[in-house]
């Protein structure tokens, strides 16, 4: 059995903030309005599930994202964001750029 994988990539889209960041996964995580756009909402989310139907009728959530701008290694809210992926059952791919 293959475990049922949503995939979001957001390669190519320059994410410098954490708004920018719940812009850009809000739509293709099915997000609600009510979503809190934190850290700890997020990892309610890919965590303890209930709050999005579309991650959650997904075994596994991975994001891919460029090594630039939020996600450059300098900025501390990139670090503790990427921290709160469990890299089993949600993970986030930090890509060079090309």
């Amino acid at each position: 059995m293959t475990d049922s994988e949503l995939i979001v990539d957001l390669r190519g889209r320059l994410i410098e903030t954490l708004n920018d960041f719940w812009d850009a996964v809000s739509e293709p995580c099915g997000l609600p309005e009510w979503f809190g756009r934190n850290l700890d909402a997020w990892s309610d989310t890919i965590e303890t599930w209930g709050i999005s139907e579309v991650i959650d009728s997904h075994d596994i959530l991975i994001v891919h994202v460029d090594r630039r701008g939020l996600f450059s290694g300098l900025r501390q809210e990139g670090n503790v964001l990427v921290g709160v992926f469990d890299g089993e059952r949600n993970r986030i791919v930090v890509h060079r750029p090309a």
